[in-house]
């Protein structure tokens, strides 16, 4: 997630003023769209909007009802043919899985003859889920009244991402529905192993016809619920890169310790390579418990800029400590640093992250077992200039030079961080709509999560690519995540005027000089 802010709320414009901007907005419009005809496409769009309402919440519903698992190769033909037909549905041609050698991606155009491109990045595989740990059934998408925030519809994928992704497409089908013609022609790429840290997503993106169609586009979005409960919105500029591996001890790599799992009473004379997979972790850490002690590993890493300190201290001011802590169930930050200097350590910091340990016996009571095997599930989040390759060759290099050569380090998936400019015009465009829908918002360095736009904004496309969207949700990889439909706060955006932004800002990209 991203660090969260706010704006000072602009003074309501004068009759004077909006003629004014109208006019300008006129005069940089690409040609055949005028600003009057705009205005008349946007109301009858809206209309749309409003009487596809049921519908879109039901496609929403639907969508989580056909879950596609990466993790576990779960439902992944069914996930590849609903996407396709979700996308056909909308108006999108030429739909096709693209292989990866892992789960496919799914691809189509929209061509309306526009003169400009933009595209947009979907996922639609979701995370695992435990239904014991829920209060409603995780597949069903049930609509729940939730006190306090609202009318939501709940289930696995709700708000990460098919309730943002379904509110974009409740926008195209508006389009169709009131006979609107799309100002800006779309390229859509949806993935399937999103959740998995994207092993094979640049695979899809180097295909020759998805890499030739996202050439031609201004940039990509990736559909979002951006606001917070409060209505705040946050434009994100970037995220950290992520690296998923698996780090192993095993006893037949090593050559020492059990074959298979053996009396614990053995351990008197028998190595252990539980206890040796802790050695070799405990080593890429300093003392302190949070700074990598990898070799090399924070060398390619850039500091802050001037104007980057400068928002995460104007988030600092206008964010709110005590609820950030009370959210996180935690007492203090690292080193009983300040509110601001956490943010910066957010934003700017790399981690190698311990996710789990798993070895021997886990289950309830003592088993008194010497394990032949242990793994630890461990993430780096990688900030520019790092890359995954770089990264993951000095942390093999390190264990190496560490006296581990036997341990193995497994990587399953991951990318480094992407960045866009604050001056690019995918950015400005989205400062715009979100002050004409009256949002105030605040401009975060990078999210400390991650999503693989480098794949966008990095080799071979070098195009500027943000998250975008209004509404807001929770619970995102929790247990009742959940998309919020209709809120009690009048500063949130419900589905329609979630959809409508989508709207807005396909016509201020047009719009775009």
């Amino acid at each position: 997630m991203g660090i969260q802010g706010t704006t000072k709320t602009p003074s309501p414009p004068t009759r004077r003023a909006l003629l004014r901007s109208a006019a300008a907005t006129a005069a940089t419009l690409a040609p055949g769209i005028a600003f009057a005809a705009r205005s008349d496409d946007m109301a009858a769009i809206r209309t749309a909007v409003e009487k596809g309402h049921d519908a879109a919440i039901a496609r929403i519903q639907d969508w989580i009802k056909h879950p596609t698992i990466a993790a576990e190769r779960f439902q992944v033909d069914e996930g590849v043919a609903y996407m396709s037909r979700l996308a056909q549905e909308a108006g999108f041609t030429g739909v096709r899985a693209v292989p990866t050698g892992g789960v496919p991606a799914v691809f189509g155009v929209l061509d309306v003859g526009a003169p400009k491109w933009l595209g947009i990045y979907f996922m639609y595989d979701v995370k695992q889920f435990d239904p014991k740990e829920w209060s409603v059934p995780p597949l069903e998408g049930r609509l729940v009244d939730r006190p306090g925030v609202g009318k939501v519809v709940m289930g696995r994928g709700a708000v990460n991402q098919k309730g943002p992704e379904g509110a974009f497409l409740a926008a195209l089908h508006a389009f169709k529905a009131s006979g609107r013609k799309l100002p800006v022609n779309l390229v859509l790429i949806a993935e399937g192993e999103e959740e998995i840290a994207s092993p094979n997503f640049l695979t899809a993106i180097r295909d020759p016809q998805v890499l030739a169609a996202m050439k031609k586009c201004v940039g990509v979005i990736i559909p979002s619920a951006g606001q917070a409960p409060s209505g705040n919105a946050t434009i994100t500029l970037g995220a950290k890169g992520a690296v998923e591996m698996e780090i192993v001890s095993d006893s037949k790599t090593w050559g020492r310790g059990p074959a298979n799992d053996l009396h614990s009473s053995q351990f008197a004379r028998v190595d252990s390579p539980a206890w040796r997979l802790v050695q070799a972790l405990n080593t890429l850490m300093g003392p302190d418990g949070h700074t990598p002690a990898v070799e090399g590993y924070l060398d390619r890493v850039t500091p802050l800029t001037v104007r980057q300190k400068a928002l995460i201290a104007e988030a600092a001011r206008s964010g709110n400590e005590a609820d950030s802590k009370k959210a996180m169930g935690v007492q203090r930050w690292i080193n009983d640093e300040t509110w601001e200097q956490s943010l910066e350590r957010l934003a700017s910091q790399p981690t190698i992250n311990i996710q789990g340990l798993v070895a021997g016996y886990t289950g309830q009571g003592g088993k008194t077992v010497l394990p032949h095997r242990a793994v630890a599930k461990v993430e780096m989040r990688l900030v520019p200039d790092m890359t995954k390759d770089d990264s993951v060759a000095k942390l093999k290099a390190h264990l190496i030079k560490k006296g581990f050569p036997d341990i193995e380090v497994n990587v399953t998936g991951g990318y480094g961080p992407t960045q866009t400019p604050e001056e690019s015009s995918l950015i400005k465009a989205h400062k715009a709509v979100l002050t004409r829908a009256g949002v105030p918002y605040a401009l975060s360095v990078r999210s400390a999560g991650s999503w693989p736009g480098v794949v966008f904004t990095g080799d071979p496309l070098h195009l500027p690519a943000a998250q975008f969207g209004i509404g807001t949700g929770n619970g995102a990889h929790a247990p009742d995540e959940y998309f919020v439909i209709e809120p009690v706060n009048p500063k949130v955006a419900n589905l329609t005027a979630q959809s409508m932004a989508y709207v807005d800002l396909m016509y201020e990209i047009a719009a775009l000089g």
